[in-house]
C-alpha cells in the first residue's frame, strides 16, 4: 500500500484537475477519521489510515457538466438525470486519472439491501472540513422539546448551494501523518441562529431559504433552481422544453426519471 505523502497530494490534485473544471470539489479524508464519529453499523470496512475523497457538487456543475452531459450523453439506467451525470463524470475522471488505482465509489443515492445508505454523506463532508454539520445536538436548551430535527451541512462559502455527492475509497492508498484532519469552518455560530437554520431546513425547506442563512459567493443559477424545484416527475417536459433532450436519452431514462414522482 502506498504511503507517501506526495502520493497523496498527487491523487488529490489529480481529482481536483479533472472534477474541479465540471463544478465538484473534492476533499480528503482518512477512513479511520469518519469511522471513529459513526456507529459500528456504519463503519467502512477499510484500514484506518486508507485515503478516501468526499465529492461535492458546486453551483457551476449545472452548466459546466448537466447540461453537456444532457447534449452529449444517450445512456440510461440510474435513478435520475443528475445522478447519472455525476456518476459519468466520476467514472471517467477517475478512470483516466488513475487507470492502476483500485478505487470503491459510492454515491449519496446508494443503499444496501436494507436501505442502508452506503455511506453518511453528511458526516463524511463534516469530517473532511468541507461543511459544518449543524445538528440538534448543536443547539443548547433546544426549544423543541421531543420533536425530531434533522441536520444540516452549510459549506462556508456557498451557504446551502451545494450537494455532496460521492465518497472514493483508494483502497491502496495509506494517507501518513501529513494529512492532518481539518476542522470545519463553524460559519452558524449563535444558539438563534442554528435554531433559525434547523427550523428552516425542517419545516420549509421547499422555499430553500436555508440555503441563504450566511452570506454566500455563489448561488445555483435561476434555470438550476427551476428543474430541482420542479418535481421529479415533471422535469422531463421541463428539459425537453429547454432543448436538452435527444429522443435516445429521452426514451432511455423516462421510466426511472418517472418513477420518482
Amino acid at each position: 500500500m502506498a504511503s507517501s505523502s506526495t502520493h497523496v497530494e498527487d491523487v488529490v490534485r489529480s481529482l481536483e484537475e479533472c472534477l474541479l473544471p465540471l463544478g465538484y470539489e473534492s476533499y480528503p479524508i482518512k477512513i479511520g477519521w469518519y469511522n471513529a464519529i459513526v456507529s459500528p453499523s456504519f463503519h467502512l470496512p477499510y484500514p484506518e489510515d486508507t485515503l478516501a475523497v468526499v465529492v461535492l457538487s458546486v453551483p457551476g456543475m449545472f452548466e459546466k457538466a448537466f447540461i453537456p452531459f444532457l447534449q452529449n450523453y444517450s445512456g440510461g439506467g440510474l435513478r435520475d438525470y443528475i445522478d447519472q451525470c455525476t456518476a459519468h463524470c466520476i467514472k471517467s475522471s477517475v478512470t483516466k486519472c488513475f487507470p492502476d488505482q483500485t478505487i470503491d465509489i459510492s454515491y449519496d443515492y446508494e443503499t444496501h439491501f436494507n436501505k442502508k445508505p452506503k455511506f453518511l454523506a453528511q458526516t463524511a463532508a463534516h469530517v473532511a472540513g468541507a461543511a459544518y454539520y449543524y445538528q440538534q445536538s448543536d443547539v443548547p436548551d433546544q426549544p423543541w422539546g421531543t420533536k425530531k430535527m434533522f441536520g444540516v451541512c452549510i459549506h462556508p462559502r456557498l451557504g446551502g448551494w451545494f450537494a455532496i455527492r460521492a465518497l472514493l475509497v483508494f483502497r491502496r492508498v495509506q494517507a501518513g501523518p501529513e494529512l492532518q484532519r481539518p476542522v470545519p469552518v463553524d460559519c452558524v455560530k449563535s444558539r438563534e441562529e442554528r435554531i433559525e437554520l434547523l427550523e428552516r431546513f425542517n419545516l420549509r425547506w421547499q422555499d430553500g431559504t436555508y440555503r441563504d442563512l450566511i452570506s454566500v459567493e455563489e448561488r445555483y443559477s435561476q434555470q438550476q433552481k427551476d428543474y430541482f424545484w420542479t418535481p421529479p416527475g415533471e422535469r422531463i417536459a421541463l428539459l425537453r422544453q429547454w432543448g436538452y433532450l435527444t429522443t435516445e436519452n429521452e426514451s432511455e431514462t423516462l421510466g426511472t426519471e418517472l418513477s420518482q414522482s
